[in-house]
């Protein structure tokens, strides 16, 4: 069970309520809110009780995220195939389109991270900070529900939409690599997670793809799907200086 708000400290419940009103929302639990902002490695070190980090809102958010996303699209992309829209949705959701919104209305100002995940620049880190939007969407869901989040959601997706759409967003290598190799030899590239480095709090993955009979990588990234990226980007670009 989340406390009520009286139990945050005065100082908290100030932060908490002026970031909400800085994005033009109202929290009526700010607990949820504060659950949001609290990352796993708090869990790691004890400073919090088991489940007590926002990875189970980050869950609830990205599904938020993704249908309020896809129904944008689908009403007002009317003339667009189901694969620009995939597209589109892949590039807007993605954690490079995600984390520069983070930074953009203080989300890594209102983090609690572990010491260890503090020292090594967690508050800068992209996938920390995607996270910590989709757990945001996933409190506020459950505080006012699903017509508030979904207005959260556009007032953060459209500007990317537009952006994607005149070009100007961060470009999707695993689509593109996919729709080309699916083109070529109608099958799907295969993602392997070649070895994990580093201590808990600061991980690299190390992802190789296989392309029908060649393989590309292994590239890094601080997540799985930052490495899997990167490894598209290399395979997608050597392709189209080969061909």
């Amino acid at each position: 069970m989340l406390l009520s708000n009286k139990n945050l400290p005065a100082g908290r419940v100030k932060e908490l309520t002026a970031f909400s009103k800085n994005i033009s929302i109202k929290f009526s639990n700010l607990n949820l809110l504060e659950l949001a902002f609290t990352h796993r490695s708090c869990t790691q070190e004890g400073k919090s009780q088991k489940h007590e980090n926002n990875e189970r809102l980050e869950f609830l958010g990205d599904s938020v995220l993704g249908m309020a996303t896809a129904a944008y699209l689908y009403e007002h992309l009317e003339n667009n195939p189901e694969g620009d829209l995939a597209k589109i949705k892949s590039t807007v959701v993605s954690e490079q389109a995600l984390a520069p919104i983070a930074l953009k209305i203080g989300i890594d100002k209102m983090l609690i991270l572990g010491k260890g995940e503090e020292m090594s620049g967690g508050r800068q880190k992209r996938a920390i900070l995607a996270d910590a939007v989709e757990a945001v969407i996933g409190a506020y869901y459950l505080d006012s529900g699903y017509k508030a989040a979904e207005k959260l959601v556009l007032e953060f997706m459209i500007p990317e939409i537009e952006k994607v759409l005149a070009n100007k967003g961060t470009k999707d290598y695993k689509t593109m690599l996919q729709e080309a190799h699916q083109k070529k030899y109608k099958t799907c590239p295969s993602y392997e997670l070649v070895k994990e480095t580093g201590p808990d709090h600061e991980r690299t993955f190390w992802v190789s793809v296989h392309l029908k009979n060649a393989i590309y990588g292994p590239e890094s990234g601080k997540s799985k799907k930052e490495a899997e990226q990167n490894v598209a980007k290399k395979a997608w670009l050597e392709l189209m200086h080969n061909s």
